[in-house]
């Protein structure tokens, strides 16, 4: 059994505080984008993106899951599930982590309460991150080591001589013609 959050639930009982975290998902979903408590908000963050990550497995049990999380007894919970996995799952996929951002903007008028806007971050991954991806794997996966060709005995090498003459470069060419005029 998990252990509960600490501090007072979000609405009383954990029941009330479980369908708000779905309709707020839900909804989030949806709008890709919405404006709450920030308290709500970072309650929300976590249990929103395990929704993607179930979500991006994309087969029948974790559709279920998604179901079961979010009540979806009526044809727009269903819809926002459907759009969850065909969507916003396959606009994550690159993504490990992180699918939420979550902005300060403020306290609200009436009762001075601290408000946030959560939302989906849908941009592709930056190339920087995929640089350090990248450059993470490298590191993990073991070094070949290329065979080194050796040099047979009685081949000869032929040596270069100071006899050459050496052309004159186009730069010193013109360097003496300003030094003439």
């Amino acid at each position: 059994m998990p252990t509960p959050t600490k501090g007072p639930r979000l609405g009383g009982s954990p029941s009330h505080e479980k369908m708000m975290l779905a309709n707020l998902s839900a909804s989030l979903f949806e709008h890709r984008s919405i404006t709450t408590t920030v308290t709500k908000a970072k309650r929300l963050r976590p249990y929103a993106e395990r929704l993607i990550t179930i979500a991006k497995k994309g087969d029948l049990a974790a559709r279920r899951q998604v179901v079961g999380k979010i009540s979806a007894k009526n044809s727009t919970n269903q819809a926002i599930v459907h759009e969850l996995f065909t969507v916003i799952a396959p606009a994550m996929a690159q993504r490990e982590g992180g699918y939420t951002r979550i902005t300060k903007i403020g306290n609200r008028k009436g009762d001075n309460a601290p408000m946030a806007v959560i939302e989906l971050v849908m941009e592709p991954v930056s190339p920087k991150q995929a640089v350090v991806k990248e450059a993470e794997q490298a590191a993990a996966a073991p070094v070949e080591e290329e065979p080194v060709e050796e040099v047979a005995e009685d081949t000869q090498v032929e040596e270069v001589t100071e006899e050459t003459p050496a052309e004159e470069t186009p730069a010193e060419e013109t360097s003496e013609e300003i030094e003439d005029k």
